[in-house]
């Protein structure tokens, strides 16, 4: 699979990095610099702590928008420009229910993957979401960053799709129709574990393509080796920040040993 040329390893663990809210955001601090510091921070202590990749994504710019702020675009540039050359593991981004700014982003920052709602229809809280995996796909085109790898969300948190359709057939038509490099597979919310047999189903069928499955929300240090059991990789944010708490800050000791628990799943391999 592509994940082990990218980050070195067999199922690799991609870290998120939460940014704080942004200009814009109604929970913005009013300072770019303070930002842009706690994103710093965070990014040494995963770094520190052992993961094989970083996912950048604006998770505390709520509510989310069908379409983000300018402002929010530019300001998660510019934190990972300031940011770049501290970066030592494959990174990624995701503007959050944003996908054509994911790619946007990508290219401005020379991103190796990206994340988002790439395709689908789905209803929840902030309204009816449509996205359109054809114009995603000929926009990575139009930009030159074929190279940038899709994961495509599965299951989005907290959405549902506006008519009911089995998991696996939803899987195998992200594949095929709408060239997914990657497959994300979650729960009700950021931090929330996804269903196990969702999880597995949707591996039974991507595994053949040797597409590759993601946890998406979820994962812990005590529910890791059955997560990764199900699937190829882990994206994971709230269970690395103090005392596992969405709100907190990136703990370099929890993610330490959350690595430590991976280190030795890979020697089973």
């Amino acid at each position: 699979m592509w994940t082990q040329d990218m980050f070195g390893v067999e199922k690799p663990i991609i870290a998120l990095l939460h940014l704080d809210a942004l200009p814009g955001d109604p929970g913005y601090c009013g300072d770019m610099k303070t930002v842009t510091e706690h994103a710093r921070k965070d990014l040494l202590a995963l770094q520190d702590g052992g993961v094989d990749g970083i996912l950048f994504a604006n998770e505390f710019s709520l509510p989310y928008q069908p379409v983000a702020d300018i402002a929010v675009v530019s300001a998660m540039a510019y934190i990972i420009g300031k940011l770049k050359d501290e970066i030592s593991v494959p990174f990624g981004v995701n503007v959050v229910k944003n996908p054509i700014a994911t790619i946007d982003l990508g290219a401005a920052t020379g991103a190796k993957f990206g994340r988002s709602c790439f395709s689908g229809a789905y209803m929840g809280e902030y309204g009816v979401y449509v996205s359109n995996s054809g114009e995603a796909i000929r926009h990575r085109k139009a930009l030159g960053i074929e190279d940038m790898k899709l994961l495509f969300k599965v299951n989005p948190e907290a959405d549902a799709y506006l008519v009911q359709r089995d998991v696996q057939v939803v899987a195998k038509s992200i594949m095929f129709g709408d060239f997914a490099d990657g497959l994300c597979v979650s729960g009700a919310a950021a931090g929330a574990e996804p269903d196990d047999v969702i999880l597995s189903r949707v591996h039974e069928v991507a595994k053949p393509r040797k597409v590759p499955v993601f946890c998406n929300t979820g994962c812990n240090h005590g529910n890791v080796r059955e997560k990764l059991g199900n699937c190829d990789g882990v994206c994971m944010g709230t269970a690395f920040k103090k005392d596992g708490v969405f709100n907190g800050r990136v703990d370099k000791e929890r993610v330490r040993e959350f690595m430590e628990i991976v280190a030795d799943i890979r020697k089973g391999l």
